[in-house]
């Protein structure tokens, strides 16, 4: 599959500070994660694609083009910042009709889109309701909408999941992948978080200090080993004496629950523990070596 954004040799410095060491990867259509912790260069690298700051050496190209040099490849992508960047005493609505007024439309045809837009990230209710007046969940919704308003090739999320709970981040995670999946939109998600590459992406990017450690398919990552894994909410502890009276050698991690060597009706006493121990039950399957297991052995 030919790449829409590759970087070769990138390089950015900031003074004495080097934020990307002549890197080099591949952006493939579909859902990437682009992984590090703060300070890796991640968000220099998506300011690099969207022609927003200048290579100190190398390039950034997006579908053959360098967005710093040529301006017209900009209207064909969409970026939702990290931080706050919205009006407090306009209303979603109003908002996002101006966003796609800037981006050519027509008043009608910017309002149809403005709707249809908030509709799909959930907030078609609340959408004459003044931004200021917004949870940090919908905010990060109504940034999603800005990014997208356009209809836009790829969209570059910077963060995406910041400061939100556990069930809006599971809630952006699953709109993040319906946006790439339903409507064809390639997706550039910057991340800490190695869960939200686990379970949105396809592919992987891992920055560290400035350079490429790892790249390649998520599942290439994560391959299946003998062992059970559950996860559940809540009830952890109740799941486990279930389990440990049927003689199953499992073991906790957060919310979840891994048992080594299932086979046969071991499966069946499974199932029976988690209906005597009432938890609610959300994946259940062969476990795969997580993002955080494999570099921490690599290191």
């Amino acid at each position: 599959m030919a790449a829409i954004m590759e970087a070769n040799d990138l390089t950015k410095r900031y003074g004495g500070t080097i934020a990307l060491d002549g890197v080099n990867f591949a952006v493939e259509q579909g859902i990437t994660g682009l992984l590090g912790p703060n300070g890796a260069g991640k968000s220099t690298a998506i300011k690099l694609f969207l022609g927003l700051l200048t290579p100190t050496e190398g390039s950034a190209s997006v579908m053959g083009e360098r967005p710093y040099e040529n301006v017209e490849v900009k209207s064909r992508l969409g970026y939702m910042p990290e931080h706050d960047c919205l009006p407090d005493s306009v209303t979603a609505s109003e908002f996002l009709t101006h966003m796609a007024q800037v981006s050519g439309l027509p008043p009608s045809a910017a309002r149809t889109r403005a709707a249809d837009t908030l509709r799909h990230v959930g907030l078609d209710e609340e959408r004459y309701r003044p931004i200021g007046e917004y949870s940090t969940g919908m905010i990060q919704r109504v940034k999603l909408a800005q990014a997208l308003v356009h209809d836009p090739v790829i969209v570059m999320l910077d963060e995406p999941t910041a400061g939100l709970d556990p069930v809006g981040r599971e809630e952006m995670l699953a709109l993040i992948r319906r946006t790439g999946r339903e409507f064809g939109i390639s997706i550039v998600l910057s991340t800490h978080l190695m869960g939200d590459v686990e379970t949105t992406c396809d592919r992987i990017v891992v920055l560290e200090r400035g350079q490429v450690v790892e790249s390649g398919e998520v599942s290439g990552f994560t391959q299946e080993t003998e062992t059970i894994y559950i996860e559940v909410d809540g009830g952890v502890e109740s799941l486990m004496s279930a389990l440990s009276e049927r003689g199953l050698d499992c073991s906790p991690d957060g919310y979840s629950i891994a048992v080594q060597g299932v086979a046969g009706d071991e499966y069946d006493e499974i199932r029976d523990a988690l209906v005597d121990s009432g938890v609610r039950l959300r994946r259940l399957g062969p476990r795969r070596h997580r993002l955080t297991e494999i570099f921490r052995e690599q290191r």
